[in-house]
């Protein structure tokens, strides 16, 4: 080619323009995508058919995740989705592990370090007692102790860390030298805090959690809460995230995102939601460790107090519109009321929670903050009394309202959370007749900006 030709084509050739982020709508990277977010460890020999599959879509996978500050870390026999902070962090809590779960958890991994690649478990256990005595934590040897610690060699083998090889890890209850021998995968250990943070936690462990715990970008927060969560509820929002929810949900940021999931992105006067198609899933735990509705005594009880909510609850000072309150003697008592019709019979209610509504109440008020349909807060008790909070059921508990009178459902109309998202019950409902209740929208909500 001439040089004058060459110019000629130069010039004749349009010019190239900033590539938008389109994420890859192929179903298999969308499935993956909502299984990482429930699932974020992928084992070999386990999950080698997950494995494949994400190695094939890895470049589409990177890009999404990307835009919630997450890390996917691909190995030949590990897939570990590297998360930022959890945008409710407390309200989760209570599904978790327990504390001293968590702490024998991080003992054994500070013991494992230094182990061999294959070890007794006698041997590993012994070691982790040596951390806790370094760190001036007490050990009591009894069997609430050996609880926790079984606890947490569970969450170790499920996450493929120190894997059993051979034995039974219940034996330990009864035998602290239990013949079972354990696997530890050293490589692994570097990934099991999700969110290490920048600051060095042996010198500022305050602000260290602080990173760890508080994603500081908005936009970032509010891409994982509708990624992770139910929903985001606008009275709820910050400044920045209000703005966020207003300017970006609806353009250049949440609805490729929602793409990308294979999710329906919902936008109301009172939040946004991700919702997730009926075709998506078949089973209750790919949604999450929270699926609503679901069989069970606490859902069944949570389904009526929804429903008596919405006809009793107070509209006055809640957190936003659309918002219903009930004071905490007034749920216990509706809830004591359901125990008596629900008590008896074939498909009544368990025993433990008829005969005690404040330990029922206890239960679906987690169900309910985990979920993000209430915020309990609490309430100024006169000197003397136990602090008692106040009920607010969200304008999303609306959806469930009427279901209440009704047996538990086994149907595929759920909202998975937390690390999930609210069911859909028709993939092509209109928006406006989705998650929230029937509080009017604002005129077409506001016009996205690039």
């Amino acid at each position: 080619m001439s040089e004058e030709t060459e110019a000629q084509t130069h010039r004749t050739r349009p010019p190239r323009r900033r590539r938008a982020w389109h994420p890859e709508a192929d179903a298999e990277t969308a499935a993956l995508l909502r299984h990482l977010a429930a699932h974020p460890w992928l084992v070999g020999g386990r999950d080698d058919e997950l494995i494949a599959a994400v190695r094939r879509n890895e470049p589409a996978l990177r890009s999404a995740v990307a835009r919630l500050g997450w890390v996917l870390v691909v190995e030949r026999d590990l897939v570990r989705l590297r998360k930022s902070p959890p945008p409710r962090p407390q309200a989760w809590a209570p599904q978790g592990p327990t504390p001293a779960a968590c702490s024998w958890f991080f003992l054994l991994l500070a013991a494992a370090e230094s182990m061999p690649p294959r070890t007794a478990i006698g041997h590993l256990v012994t070691q982790a007692r040596a951390a806790a005595a370094e760190a001036g934590l007490p050990t009591h040897h009894d069997m609430a102790e050996r609880r926790a610690v079984l606890a947490a060699l569970r969450m170790l083998d499920e996450r493929g860390v120190v894997e059993r090889l051979d034995g039974d890890l219940e034996g330990y209850l009864h035998d602290e030298q239990a013949p079972v021998l354990l696997a530890v995968h050293h490589t692994r250990l570097a990934y099991v805090v999700a969110n290490p943070g920048t600051l060095d936690p042996a010198t500022d462990p305050h602000a260290w959690l602080e990173q760890a715990q508080r994603e500081p970008d908005a936009a970032r927060r509010m891409r994982r809460a509708l990624v992770d969560d139910t929903c985001v509820h606008t009275a709820l929002l910050d400044e920045a995230e209000a703005q966020w929810l207003s300017q970006r949900v609806r353009g250049d940021d949440g609805g490729p995102l929602a793409d990308a999931f294979g999710l329906v992105l919902e936008r109301r006067a009172e939040g946004a939601a991700f919702v997730v198609p009926d075709e998506s899933y078949r089973h209750l735990n790919e949604l999450g460790p929270m699926p609503f509705p679901a069989p069970g005594t606490v859902a069944h009880a949570t389904l009526l107090l929804l429903d008596h909510a919405a006809l009793h609850g107070t509209a006055g000072n809640g957190p936003g519109p659309g918002w219903r309150g009930m004071t905490e003697e007034q749920v216990v008592a509706a809830l004591t009321g359901f125990a008596g019709n629900n008590a008896a019979g074939k498909g009544g209610w368990g025993t433990e929670y008829a005969h005690d509504p404040l330990l029922l109440a206890g239960k679906v008020g987690d169900l309910l903050t985990g979920t993000n349909l209430a915020r309990l807060t609490p309430t100024g008790p006169p000197a003397g009394e136990e602090t008692t909070s106040m009920w607010w059921f969200a304008p999303t508990s609306g959806r469930w309202a009427e279901e209440g009178t009704a047996p538990p459902k086994t149907g595929r109309s759920r909202a998975r959370s937390p690390r999930a998202t609210p069911a859909h019950p028709r993939p092509h409902t209109p928006l406006q007749q989705g998650l929230f209740s029937d509080i009017e929208a604002e005129d077409n909500m506001e016009e996205p900006t690039s």
